[in-house]
């Protein structure tokens, strides 16, 4: 044997060496739970990830494919996802290449006969070699919510044709170019494995105590869900498994239904895993800072904070946003923890945000976390508040945590209010639009509905702030404002309202309100 075979030799035997014991992963894991047919609510958990329990598993990140502009977003999503992988080996954990059809290229690497001479483990599952077409019949029911029917590619005819001439002439094939994974993302000989086949897979994850695998890489909809290796067979197989969406592409061509754009696409792919097959996390939440977002993605980003108990907003803004804001504009929901009312996880999103859209209720937040939103609204950027929002971070006098923040001026400096209580629940609300409404609301007819929500008291008004809906209760002489625009100290924009009871997402005219705010606040005249 020579010295080249007794080192690979080395290297295959190193395969369990890991550093002392790192801390563990924090994973904020987010799924949609139905809670009536059709209707489902967005569910945060958070659970401590021992990095030695943990794998990593890339998913066909090719060095070619025959969509050109898959090809330029993986290359675009490489050297964020190179970092991931990073800073999950040097934590301990096991990190899986998964170049589907490309072992020949492989296979004298190290990695690769580390996957291939894994011990068999004794619980192989039966089916882990095959595609899964679906996890199961409830999935297959609800079906995709794109149409890649086609193929998904989204390049233009021209540039593809090109593209496919170009492939030609460096000796691939068109349809399958790829021959290795993609040369940015860095292969540890004495750590890593790569397989594509399910029982190596498998093998690896049980001779290494893997417990949590965390999917990346592409496509979604098509290979990160159906491969041996990918979420579904790692979800009916028992484990603990997420799709890390930020760092994952679909093929969705956005000329197919339902016809939005190609990072929509994605997003709703997103959504149906949440939904029907597993949760999913965000790179962040082990590199640090803000989630991966592609430069190519023009919409804009809303930050939605939501913490409060009483109106079931984080039930009715992913609906809402869903229907009225995904295709120009990227949500992000971050929701105020289950045990600790006064943390956000995620907070740093709002570093990214273009509009923060706030649906809070009396929080303390962490020092740090309140200087986030306060280097937001000095930016001059744009803030949405429904409801609670206008006192979203006062405690009306009682104690501050150690540690935290309030924020008593909020109303007046930023939501342009001036709160001051509600009159009894049992009256009902009714409400109606004044005639300032009409350039921003862009209805010709006045609006006029009943809320099931209690009337705010916010009067009187204050300068700069334009009132457009007006809302009065019977046997209360005075009528109070109850949405309107203001534009604060800073030269920002702010657009609030007192409504937002869960019967009032049910009115088109609220729903359409909303929408046409946020497109104001941006700048933005609505369709």
């Amino acid at each position: 044997m020579n010295k080249a075979q007794q080192l690979s030799t080395v290297l295959v035997l190193c395969a369990g060496v890991t550093p002392l014991a790192a801390e563990d992963y924090e994973m904020r894991l987010c799924k949609r739970v139905e809670v009536k047919p059709g209707q489902f609510r967005m569910v945060e958990s958070i659970e401590k990830w021992k990095p030695a329990e943990t794998a990593v598993i890339v998913c066909d990140m090719w060095d070619l494919h025959h969509c050109k502009n898959a090809v330029d977003r993986a290359v675009q999503m490489a050297p964020r996802m190179n970092e991931l992988l990073k800073a999950a080996r040097d934590r301990g954990s096991l990190i899986v290449h998964a170049p589907s059809s490309c072992m020949e290229f492989y296979k004298d690497h190290p990695a690769r006969k580390r996957a291939q001479s894994a011990p068999k483990a004794g619980n192989v599952p039966e089916g882990i070699d095959q595609w899964l077409t679906w996890l199961d019949e409830r999935e297959e029911k609800a079906g995709y919510p794109i149409d890649h029917s086609d193929g998904g590619e989204d390049d233009d005819p021209q540039e593809h044709a090109a593209w496919a001439k170009k492939l030609e002439k460096m000796g691939r094939n068109p349809r399958a170019p790829w021959k290795r994974q993609a040369g940015g993302l860095e292969i540890d000989g004495a750590r890593d494995g790569i397989t594509d086949n399910g029982t190596e897979n498998w093998n690896l994850l049980e001779n290494h105590g893997v417990k949590n695998v965390i999917l990346l890489g592409v496509h979604t909809n098509m290979c990160v869900l159906g491969r041996p290796f990918g979420l579904r067979q790692m979800t009916r197989n028992g484990k603990n498994v997420v799709l890390m969406r930020d760092l994952t592409d679909t093929m969705y061509n956005p000329k197919m239904e339902p016809g939005v754009s190609h990072f929509q696409g994605t997003d709703l792919v997103v959504e149906h895993i949440e939904k029907y097959v597993c949760p999913t996390v965000t790179s962040d939440q082990i590199l640090g800072g803000a989630p991966y977002r592609f430069a190519t993605d023009p919409r804009r980003h809303i930050v939605f904070l939501i913490g409060e108990r009483e109106y079931r907003t984080r039930e009715t803004l992913p609906v809402f946003a869903a229907k009225y804001l995904s295709s120009g504009f990227r949500c992000t929901f971050v929701l105020a923890d289950g045990k600790d009312h006064n943390r956000f996880r995620g907070i740093e999103a709002i570093r990214d945000a273009d509009v923060l859209f706030v649906s809070v209720r009396r929080r303390a937040l962490p020092g740090g976390d309140l200087k986030l939103i306060q280097e937001h609204v000095q930016a001059g950027k744009p803030v949405v508040g429904i409801r609670t929002a206008s006192h979203a971070f006062s405690l009306r006098g009682k104690p501050v945590p150690e540690g935290h923040a309030v924020w008593e001026n909020w109303d007046a400096e930023v939501i342009g209010g001036n709160y001051s209580g509600h009159h009894a629940n049992k009256l009902k609300t009714k409400v109606w639009s004044l005639d300032a409404a009409g350039p921003l609301l862009g209805q010709k007819e006045p609006v006029r509905f009943e809320s099931g929500g209690s009337l705010y008291i916010n009067t009187p008004t204050r300068p700069g702030q334009d009132v457009l809906l007006m809302g009065g209760v019977d046997g209360v002489d005075r009528d109070e404002p109850v949405a309107w625009t203001f534009r604060r100290r800073d030269g920002g924009r702010t657009f609030y309202t007192s409504l937002g009871h869960v019967s009032d997402f049910e009115q088109a005219a609220f729903n359409e309100m909303l929408l046409k705010a946020v497109m104001w606040c941006v700048g933005t005249p609505a369709d």
